[in-house]
């Protein structure tokens, strides 16, 4: 009867071994998942687990770019930026695509790109109800609704919508030629002009006159044509 006493008793220390054990194991799985962070910014209130970390972030809001690119001068706020930006200075672009064979230098390039693949277009204009693939590509066509025209022309005060479109029109001014025709060896300001000066080496007369039959290779000259006919 004192063994059975005794088995008993030693039974319940056994479960309560257990139990602390399980409390224990449950405990530690909490303090993983509860990643405190008691490090915070001032400026902005985000928070990192090493102070490393914290001070790596207060160089964002300095603005001070102290790591430079030898190649080009340009400068970057974190070493890790300058890392990533010698990149573009190499003709290596390790990630391609294997729908198509299109090779990207940045990982996230070929997964934006993947993206054309799947022919989904999840963003859509609220206004004209146009889809995108790329929530930027959305923002950038927002623009037209909106008509705000932010960048201004110092020179003659044309104002542009984008900035591609602004710096195209820049060159205007500059004066300077760098898309050169290899036929001829004429040279054009912008890309488009060269575009359209190609087509005089074929043959090709795309536009034709509907009242005489006389053809054109470019639609403006079809225009002033037929100012004739309409007298």
């Amino acid at each position: 009867m004192k063994m059975k006493e005794e088995r008993q008793d030693l039974n319940e220390v056994e479960e309560k071994d257990h139990d602390v054990n399980g409390e224990k194991s449950v405990s530690c799985s909490i303090k993983k998942t509860e990643v405190k962070k008691p490090f915070s910014c001032c400026q902005c209130g985000n928070t990192f687990t090493r102070k490393e970390s914290l001070e790596k972030h207060m160089l964002i809001h300095t603005g001070i770019k102290s790591f430079i690119c030898s190649q080009c001068g340009k400068s970057f706020i974190q070493k890790e930026q300058l890392k990533s930006h010698l990149v573009t200075h190499t003709s290596e672009k390790p990630f391609s695509c294997s729908q198509c064979g299109k090779s990207f230098t940045y990982k996230v390039g070929l997964k934006n790109h993947m993206i054309i693949h799947t022919g989904i277009k999840p963003f859509s204009c609220s206004q004209c109800g146009k889809s995108f693939i790329q929530k930027s590509s959305l923002k950038y066509h927002m623009k037209i609704h909106t008509g705000i025209k932010s960048f201004s022309c110092s020179q003659c005060g044309k104002h542009f919508t984008y900035n591609s479109n602004f710096k195209r029109h820049m060159l205007i001014h500059a004066g300077i030629k760098s898309f050169i025709c290899s036929q001829c060896g004429k040279s054009f300001i912008q890309k488009e002009q060269l575009k359209s000066h190609l087509v005089t080496h074929t043959s090709e007369k795309p536009f034709s006159c509907s009242q005489c039959g006389k053809t054109f290779t470019f639609k403006s000259s079809l225009k002033r044509h037929m100012l004739i006919h309409t007298g």
